[in-house]
């Protein structure tokens, strides 16, 4: 099925079920984090989809930007990897905002995941008996680059959004850094929990130790920029990472949350907040 088709016979979905809402295509590009869980004993699997997607990715015309991660255990830089855990990261050239909306039953949800990554990726994940949540963003802000590129397009360091934020903060880190950055992250992720408007993250990367990244959600940038700037761990490590070089490449986006679906660990994480 390609993407006009499946768009036009998931609208019709939505119509059936009485969920349709306003068509809107955004002129932005359209992004998406899903986070899967596979059952226990099951990890190898997970470390087999890394490698057989890539196929399937490549396929999907729609999509200008991927990437397939690994995930930590404790929501941040995490030396663990979470094995049962996994994630997929993609931008869109468009995409219908109706899709969206509404979304209360498991089969508008496989339908949609149809849609985003096709019917091999959803259906591997169905077979297997996944746990699979995905958050749908807009990205209204950022710098810097990943592998080179600027995959959520050439975006603007400022806008006026105040409200419910997401951020992605992620970096290549350099060898001879290791040790230093490593060092470092106990003391800013063991405060994140308890910041005032956090309401979650997840720490993922390309390659462990290596290619990190941080996944945030916050109540508003106000929240997001005091722990950012005002707690002092976080400061601290701010002015290490400039003055010691300790990336070869990073990036910085901030994303307005449109919507999410499906469930980990039996909630959705951005409802339940």
């Amino acid at each position: 099925m390609d993407v006009d088709n499946a768009q036009f016979h998931f609208s019709k979905l939505i119509r059936k079920n009485g969920l349709y809402a306003k068509k809107h295509v955004f002129s932005g590009m359209i992004s998406t984090l899903t986070i899967v869980r596979y059952p226990k004993w099951l990890a190898w699997v997970g470390f087999l989809s890394m490698a057989i997607f890539r196929l399937a990715l490549l396929f999907r015309t729609n999509i200008s930007f991927w990437k397939l991660m690994g995930t930590g255990k404790n929501g941040s830089f995490d030396k663990i990897p979470d094995l049962r855990q996994w994630a997929i990261l993609c931008t869109f050239k468009k995409m219908d905002a109706a899709q969206f909306s509404n979304l209360h039953t498991e089969i508008l949800h496989h339908q949609l995941l149809i849609q985003l990554y096709g019917g091999f990726i959803s259906g591997w994940y169905k077979f297997w008996h996944c746990e699979v949540w995905t958050v749908v963003l807009e990205p209204i802000e950022g710098h810097g680059k990943w592998d080179g590129k600027e995959p959520f397009g050439n975006l603007p360091k400022n806008t006026d959004h105040e409200g419910r934020i997401a951020i992605l903060t992620r970096a290549t880190i350099r060898i001879k850094k290791l040790k230093s950055f490593w060092n470092n992250v106990p003391a800013v992720a063991n405060r994140l929990n308890d910041s005032k408007g956090f309401l979650g993250s997840f720490g993922i990367g390309e390659i462990p130790w290596i290619k990190q990244a941080t996944f945030s959600i916050w109540e508003s940038k106000t929240a997001m920029r005091d722990f950012a700037y005002k707690m002092q761990e976080h400061a601290t490590v701010i002015q290490k990472t400039k003055k010691e070089d300790w990336y070869s490449e990073e990036m910085f986006v901030r994303f307005k949350p449109i919507s999410s679906f499906g469930s980990l660990k039996g909630i959705d994480p951005l409802k339940m907040s």
